[in-house]
């Protein structure tokens, strides 16, 4: 679990280099495949979204994704 940690802690310094917008895509893209981001940015505005009150089957419906996932992003945004 340390080296995990580790692990982390290097990502995020990695991303702290990162010192505007494109360079930010830069990383990301030569870090994640398309998939990834695709996904990451869906659960992005999924937090949005359910911040703005909007019902987690609207959401799951309008960025095509499962009941379960908006779930887990309410229960990411509470804290559990």
């Amino acid at each position: 679990m340390d080296t995990e940690c580790n692990y982390t802690e290097e990502l995020i310094a990695h991303l702290l280099t990162a010192d505007d917008s494109p360079r930010m895509e830069q990383i990301l893209r030569s870090l994640l495949t398309p998939s990834e981001l695709s996904e990451i940015s869906k659960r992005l505005q999924i937090f949005k979204l359910l911040e703005q009150g909007m019902p987690q089957r609207q959401i799951a419906e309008k960025l095509g994704v499962g009941i379960a996932t908006v779930t887990r992003g309410s229960r990411a945004l509470k804290g559990d």
